[in-house]
Parts: structure tokens; sequence; C-alpha cells
């Protein structure tokens, strides 16, 4: 059904990511993104993989939230 499509796709493991996301995205706006890769960089430099992964999930997302246009297959 979906073997066409050729656009990003996106796991949201929770909801603390989409808040993470919501809540640098109100307070950096489209630097958001930035600064979740520095909190990841600076989570795996301290050998915190956990937060790591959760920031750079964070980081993947966050454009998708920004964006204007729609992603994905419209219904």
């Amino acid at each position: 059904m979906f073997d066409d499509f050729e656009g990003p796709t996106v796991h949201v493991a929770n909801r603390d990511i989409y808040e993470g996301a919501t809540n640098l995205i109100d307070c950096f706006g489209s630097a958001a993104d930035i600064e979740a890769a520095a909190r990841a960089h600076a989570s795996r430099e301290q050998g915190n993989v956990q937060n790591f992964a959760r920031w750079r999930q964070i980081e993947r997302f966050i454009p998708i939230l920004i964006c204007d246009e729609a992603i994905g297959t419209l219904h």
C-alpha cells in the first residue's frame, strides 16, 4: 500500500519525545534542532546513552513539527 512512498518516516517512541520537541521549539524557535543536537552531544560525552538517544529522537522530530507542509500521505 505504501510501497511508493519516499518521504520521511518518523517513529515517536512516546509522548516525552513530542513534549521535549515542542518545549525546545517554544524556547529556541527554528534553532531548536541545533539545541537538541547540542544536548545529545553533551549526553554522549557524559556517557548517558539513554539521554543521548532521547535527544537524537527529539532532534529528528523537530523539523517535522516546524514544517508548514503536509508530510506523508494525504487522506
